[in-house]
């Protein structure tokens, strides 16, 4: 940077400077016509050289001034990483600078230079990294001919190149496409029910590849296999020829080779987790030309998939008709892993199905199906393919961006412990737009109650859950409510009553919660050990995913807030060390609680969809647990008070260090 470049930087940095300073002093109603001035100097300076690295030192100031206040961007634990290469391109100038100044934000808080409260450091890098996934023509210099005349119109395409280019420098990788690969395979590797997003880095990652910006080497091998996964996973869709040309090469190939081909596809469902359109293709092409004794081989079932499928044949083959098409494919792999369950021979399993079958599905249902899912099939087959998914993959839905992790878990409950009333929730919201449950006798409706913690119908999420999370939310808040006033957590009362019989009625927790102080924090601990370490509870499973509480934390093992997931199973891991799988209703249970507290999905005896800690770090996060009063008297009396000990000083590093009542703090000076 020359002379009389910094100079330039400079005086620009100073009318931001001054333009900001009036933005902070401004009171709450008057910020928004400050708000322009302040959107301005920083367009004026982002079109600078070095501009980008000065407002990048100014991030926290402009988040903490209010430049975010009543909009999109306010809340960015909310923020969805795929709007971004969208806003970039053809949103209004305000909202570009916008955009920018938030990812620079996000940039801030990853790198603990800002903090904001619901945003971890590692939520903020994973965003961040997603993003870079989702645009990576702008890293890599592979706009397209469009991109880079509507970027002209905006005047400003340069700045966003600049944005980019200086995120992958602060984020310090030479290889953003290796971490991104491993990235994808690891969100994978937890079988997720939305996967939309995934397909996108997919093919973003196709067409850099594709056009030679990067010489992948090794790291292309990984890349090859999801990019086949998804165009061309067999040798008659290897070139990826369009599923009518497909369908015409198959009418014109052999036994042998339908055969290759539905062995082929289902190897590479179950490799990556991922459906290619071709497949879904296939198995309509199977059903239409009466060679349905492949379609096994296309779902890749093993021999108890496989007495199902025999035993259900006709009930399986109606609903690939109805709900497997290119643009519902991806439930191949639920319809395959729900026969892999075993739950068809539970009765009321396959009336519900056909039941579901025939449908017919209310206006506003029909609605929301199609503002969230497009019109390429129809309502009742979006939703019959969404309760396949969540059937198949009960540990696979997530809360994506809505405050109702309580409604996803009592979901992925269900569909794990209790499809059958799953299935009846699903039909009677389809059929008359309202929920009906009960609460300690009293009937609860849902079309006659107020909003509940989310105000609008969720529409990026799992079709299952924009059906009845807006009435599940609304019953949630309502049972709260109702006993709010009762002086002790109201999940106590509400989580066997939303849930079902299988919740324990023995409820702990280790806050007071009329003070937030911790309370009998090592008798909680002594408790829970008694409960679910096998080592301490005779060796009894868990036999029904019992709800909990945890206090997460983010990387640096700050407070972030309270959140509820699901107890699994408590089991030794191939290293000898006791862990506790559980359920966590994110779309990515991935994380870092830090002081060395990383939830694993993969490599320590995982099943899909589950997270796991070892079992003192996850109690060192535990608020909240249920159990049952069996050999109550002795429970909490062989555990090593030294083991609580440790898992003790583990929670007063992280969430409870500012909870400790005056006599422990005390006794510890």
């Amino acid at each position: 940077m020359t002379s009389s470049d910094a100079f330039d930087i400079s005086a620009f940095a100073a009318r931001l400077d001054y333009a900001l300073e009036q933005l902070e002093r401004a009171a709450p109603f008057a910020k928004v016509s400050y708000r322009s001035r302040v959107l301005d100097q920083a367009r004026r300076l982002l079109m600078r050289p070095g501009g980008v690295a000065a407002l990048y030192e100014r991030a926290g100031r402009l988040d903490d001034a209010g430049i975010f206040g009543g909009t999109d961007w306010d809340k960015p634990a909310g923020l969805l990483p795929r709007l971004v290469g969208n806003t970039l391109r053809y949103g209004e100038r305000a909202t570009i600078i916008l955009e920018c100044l938030s990812l620079l934000r996000f940039l801030a808080v990853a790198k603990g230079a800002h903090s904001v409260s619901g945003l971890p450091g590692d939520q903020a890098q994973h965003f961040l990294t997603q993003v870079l996934a989702l645009n990576l023509e702008r890293i890599f210099g592979s706009t397209s001919e469009a991109s880079r005349v509507q970027a002209g119109k905006q005047e400003i395409g340069e700045t966003v190149d600049a944005v980019f280019a200086f995120l992958l420098d602060k984020i310090g990788t030479d290889d953003i496409l290796g971490i991104l690969i491993d990235e994808i395979w690891r969100i994978l590797e937890q079988r997720p029910l939305q996967v939309g997003h995934v397909k996108g880095m997919i093919v973003q990652i196709a067409v850099v590849l594709e056009g030679d910006a990067v010489h992948g080497g090794e790291m292309r091998l990984g890349a090859d296999r999801l990019i086949s996964a998804l165009f061309g996973p067999t040798r008659l869709s290897a070139d990826d020829v369009g599923v009518e040309r497909y369908r015409s090469r198959l009418d014109h190939s052999d036994s042998l080779a339908h055969l290759k081909e539905a062995t082929g596809f289902a190897r590479a469902m179950h490799d990556t987790g991922l459906v290619s359109d071709y497949h879904a293709a296939f198995v309509q092409w199977l059903i239409e030309t009466d060679k349905t004794n492949l379609i096994p081989h296309a779902l890749g079932l093993s021999s108890t998939g496989l007495d199902g499928y025999r035993c259900y044949e006709p009930l399986i083959i109606a609903i690939i008709r109805e709900a497997i098409h290119p643009a519902t494919g991806q439930t191949l792999l639920g319809l395959a892993l729900m026969l892999e369950r075993g739950i068809l021979y539970s009765p009321p399993i396959a009336p519900s199905l056909w039941r579901m079958l025939s449908i017919n599905v209310s206006e506003h249902t029909a609605a929301t199906m199609t503002a969230a899912f497009g019109s390429a099939c129809t309502p009742r087959a979006f939703l019959l393919a969404g309760l396949i998914d969540l059937l198949g993959q009960p540990l696979g839905i997530g809360q994506g961006n809505n405050p109702t992790c309580q409604s996803a878990r009592a979901l992925s409950m269900w569909a794990l412990n209790d499809p059958d009333y799953l299935f009846y929730l699903v039909a009677r919201v389809a059929l008359s737009d309202r929920m009906v449950m009960h609460f300690e006798g009293q009937l609860l409706d849902s079309a006659e109650l107020p909003a509940g913690l989310t105000s609008l119908t969720p529409l990026d999420t799992d079709p299952v859950s924009v059906l009845l999370v807006p009435h599940l939310d609304r019953i949630y808040a309502e049972m709260g409510r109702r006993c709010g006033d009762r002086g002790e957590d109201p999940h106590r009362w509400i989580n066997p009553e939303l849930h079902g019989w299988w919740v324990s009625r023995s409820f702990h927790i280790a806050v007071d919660v009329a003070t937030g102080m911790m309370k009998d924090h090592a008798a909680f601990l002594a408790r829970f050990h008694a409960s679910y370490h096998p080592l301490y509870n005779g060796n009894q499973p868990v036999i029904h995913p019992q709800p909990a509480g945890i206090a997460v934390t983010d990387s640096r093992g700050v407070f972030v807030g309270w959140h509820a997931i699901s107890i699994i199973r408590a089991a030794l891991d191939h290293d000898g060390i006791m862990r506790v799988y559980f359920f966590n209703p994110n779309n990515d249970s991935g994380q870092d609680w830090g002081h060395g507290v990383v939830v694993s999905t993969s490599g320590n005896g995982e099943r899909f969809g589950e997270a796991s800690l070892p079992f003192g770090q996850f109690a060192s996060r535990l608020y909240i647990f249920h159990d049952d009063d069996l050999s109550a008297q002795e429970m909490g009396a062989g555990v090593p008070a030294e083991e609580i000990g440790a898992i003790m000083a583990m929670a007063r590093e992280s969430w409870a260090g500012d909870r400790q009542p005056l006599d422990a703090a005390a006794q510890a000076i």
